[in-house]
């Protein structure tokens, strides 16, 4: 039986400590008993924290730890999870310290499993463990640009609903631990029993992407105000022809200029942003109104309804009608 240590802290998510234990603990029980079968659990699992003591979660709930850090180590257990910061992100990083400091020692050498994961804003702890340097990573999509600028090392795709860069594993914004704990579940105790989880507990496993669920809010956490200024305009004109060399007029910088601060502030070249705005106004009209794909693509600035539709599916993971059947009115 493979042992799963989750780690708690005060202003954690409850539910992503609860449900991910749920998960794990129902593995290859709930299914049995729908069927009248004997349950066979494939997991156990402990809920720790740094001194062993009680923690508040951020909606108010106290947990019961079963044990200390001291009383874990990635030798001791399969894998160690890291759940959701519920509360302000920079006070809950202050005030872990020995969580971090334990992070930052574990022996992390790559056997081909996935020893360590985080979900949604708990991947801010692994990174000030520094355990994210030069890999791959997610976290909830309003936070990313806040994460790009504290831990410039990692390679963040907020996109992503998850990430595997083995041994680490990270999951995006709030119940991205459904995803998460399914996925971990086939990696530790085989595809079926992680397919009868998923149908116990009723989730669609097939989710790849958390861009659907993103705004473009998290783009303009910056204070390049020559950027700001550019992109308050684009908010107004996005659906124009719009070239480089008319936005490096507009804010009177040089093209290379432009492209070197327009990255540095938003993540993104402004000929990418630009694409993410109509996509962005494009899922708007596809939430809110009943017109056709073919107006909606005209009316936030492309002609082609076939390259529109690619690269609408690029960013949000879906199809402009499959969108609309999802999230639309």
């Amino acid at each position: 039986m493979q042992t799963v240590s989750i780690i708690g802290f005060n202003g954690a998510l409850a539910s992503a400590i609860t449900g991910i234990i749920d998960l794990f603990r129902l593995a290859g029980v709930t299914w049995a008993r729908i069927h009248g079968q004997q349950p066979e659990p494939r997991f156990t699992t402990r809920l720790l924290t740094a001194d062993g003591q009680p923690f508040r979660c951020i909606n108010g709930i106290t947990l019961m730890p079963d044990g200390a850090l001291e009383d874990a180590s990635l030798e001791r257990s399969s894998l160690v999870m890291i759940p959701t910061i519920g509360a302000p992100i920079g006070q809950v990083l202050a005030d872990n310290q020995a969580l971090i400091g334990w992070l930052s020692r574990s022996d992390l050498q790559n056997d081909g499993s996935v020893r360590l994961a985080s979900n949604c804003t708990g991947a801010f702890l692994l990174a000030e463990a520094g355990l994210l340097d030069g890999r791959q990573a997610t976290t909830h999509w309003g936070f990313s640009q806040q994460f790009r600028q504290r831990y410039p090392g990692v390679n963040l795709q907020p996109e992503k609903l998850m990430t595997v860069d083995e041994p680490i594993a990270c999951a995006g914004g709030g119940m991205a631990w459904w995803d998460l704990g399914v996925y971990l579940v086939e990696r530790y105790a085989g595809t079926q029993t992680a397919r009868e989880l998923a149908k116990s507990f009723v989730i669609d496993a097939g989710r790849t992407s958390q861009a659907p669920y993103s705004a473009m809010q998290s783009r303009r956490y910056h204070s390049d105000q020559a950027v700001l200024q550019l992109q308050e305009w684009l908010d107004q004109h996005y659906p124009e022809p719009i070239s480089l060399h008319s936005l490096a007029a507009l804010s009177g910088l040089t093209e290379r200029s432009l492209i070197r601060r327009f990255k540095a502030a938003t993540g993104d070249t402004p000929t990418s942003y630009l694409q993410i705005l109509r996509i962005e106004a494009a899922r708007q009209e596809l939430e809110k109104s009943r017109a056709s794909i073919e107006t909606i693509t005209q009316r936030v600035g492309y002609d082609d309804v076939s390259s529109f539709s690619r690269l609408f599916r690029k960013h949000t993971g879906l199809a402009p009608g499959a969108y609309r059947s999802r999230f639309g009115v």
